[in-house]
């Protein structure tokens, strides 16, 4: 797991380079000019997933892992509390699907507050809870850069 501001990216961009062009589109594309959806930018091996939602409770928020893909998640605007913790055997409530490369976990998970302009890096043997609150619901838009591994 990487948690830094988009400004500093380029301390990362070495790691793979899927990394370092999911960077790159987030450093130069309208990010608030983009429809919710699905964006391709190198076909399934790299593309963005725009969301804008409201965040909840974290009792209303899952814990999720993947294995295909990492996820580049970055906040346009609001707030956002993103439960992290390591893959250690933590108990399946829904079971892996390759279509989605998804699987849920019950577990706990240390809350990580990303404000606008900063990223978190997620690999796939990061769990990961997101949708929180930090202090009470809060419109967000969030880009996720899905990198194949």
């Amino acid at each position: 797991m990487i948690l830094d501001k988009l400004e500093n990216a380029d301390l990362y961009s070495g790691i793979h380079t899927g990394l370092k062009k999911g960077f790159e589109y987030l450093a130069h594309t309208d990010l608030n000019a983009l429809t919710p959806g699905y964006h391709e930018i190198e076909g399934k091996d790299l593309f963005a997933l725009v969301s804008d939602f409201e965040t909840k409770g974290p009792e209303e928020c899952r814990l999720e892992a993947h294995r295909a893909y990492a996820d580049i998640q970055y906040i346009v605007y609001g707030r956002e509390a993103i439960g992290f913790a390591t893959l250690n055997n933590q108990e399946i409530t829904t079971a892996y699907t390759s279509e989605r490369d998804i699987v849920f976990f019950d577990g706990e998970a240390t809350p990580l507050n990303l404000e606008p302009g900063m990223f978190v890096v997620f690999f796939p043997q990061d769990v990961h809870q997101p949708g929180m609150w930090i202090d009470g619901p809060e419109k967000v838009r969030k880009v996720v850069i899905k990198v194949k591994m």
